[in-house]
């Protein structure tokens, strides 16, 4: 597929995408595109003969903000309109998931967090584990799954001995 760099008043903001992108997210996207353009080149906006956005939304919305006067488009003129409804969903669709084990042990928690990804924090810090003279029994804590069957199936995973669960969110906490 060839790139097209065009003018960015051209191109039209997919009033229907469904995706939405947060404050902070947001200001690190524009952030992300004044320093690195260059992705814009390899990860461009894909455009319908109408010029309408069917992937890269935010990005087209960062790119204003950032101040860009032409952005690299492909044209997906050979969609059918059923084709452009999928793609703007399947485009935004998550598949995979992070190994945070490899992300923890090989990149810079720094950088990654300046490039938009967000990173486990706990929530109380203890520098020097040899100095707590006492570790609780209980241990609480959070995971968000995306759907029932994720859930069971960490839930088997895991040796726990007591275990809530809330069904609303697919959150549940565990006492060790």
């Amino acid at each position: 597929m060839k790139t097209e760099l065009i003018a960015i008043g051209k191109i039209k903001p997919n009033e229907e995408n469904p995706r939405i992108i947060k404050d902070d997210k947001f200001k690190k996207l524009v952030k992300s595109i004044k320093e690195f353009p260059k992705m814009l080149e390899l990860r461009p906006i894909i455009v319908n003969d109408q010029m309408i956005v069917l992937g890269g939304n935010m990005r087209l919305k960062a790119c204003i903000e950032a101040g860009l006067k032409k952005v690299h488009v492909v044209m997906a003129s050979d969609l059918t309109e059923e084709e452009q409804k999928r793609f703007i969903i399947a485009d935004n669709v998550g598949f995979g998931e992070w190994d945070f084990d490899m992300l923890g042990n090989t990149w810079d928690e720094t950088e990654l967090k300046e490039w938009g990804l967000d990173t486990w924090q706990p929530e109380e810090k203890i520098d020097d584990i040899e100095e707590v003279d006492e570790i609780s029994e209980s241990v609480n804590f959070s995971i968000r799954c995306e759907n029932l069957e994720q859930l069971e199936a960490l839930q088997s995973k895991l040796n726990v001995s007591a275990m809530k669960i809330s069904y609303k969110d697919f959150l549940f906490k565990s006492a060790l």
